[in-house]
């Protein structure tokens, strides 16, 4: 059987392009593509050459973060996993950039702390170096 692999994810934002800027700002990303989607949205491709992020949000979209935890909702995004080479670095800048890292945790195969973004979005930032 060939070898499968994740090539991008599509998630809702209140705003891609501020997503999409934070997000290159925080990992070295690079905008990929960005234009008019779906339902009259907007999305950004943000990430590396090989994989990426689709952040995506509707024309006149607003809605609430809810108040529980996706881990209980059948299909719901419980968080993002990113790789980072030096994860001091990384989270110096997630730091900078104002927000509270979490659960750091050093057991193998990696070290990792965890951090929520603007849109309730948790994301894991893991070092396996």
């Amino acid at each position: 059987m060939a070898h499968a692999r994740l090539e991008h994810a599509n998630i809702t934002v209140s705003d891609p392009k501020a997503t999409a800027q934070r997000l290159c700002e925080l990992f070295g990303w690079h905008i990929r593509w960005e234009g008019d989607a779906k339902d009259n949205g907007y999305t950004v491709h943000v990430g590396g050459d090989d994989t990426y992020l689709a952040v995506y949000a509707q024309s006149g979209q607003r809605q609430e973060i809810p108040e529980y935890s996706t881990y209980r909702i059948r299909g719901g995004l419980n968080h993002l996993g990113v790789v980072v080479d030096d994860l001091d670095a990384t989270e110096d800048r997630v730091k900078a950039a104002g927000y509270t890292t979490t659960n750091h945790a050093d057991y193998e195969p990696g070290r990792r702390f965890y951090f929520d973004n603007e849109d309730g979005i948790e994301i894991e930032v893991v070092s396996y170096a």
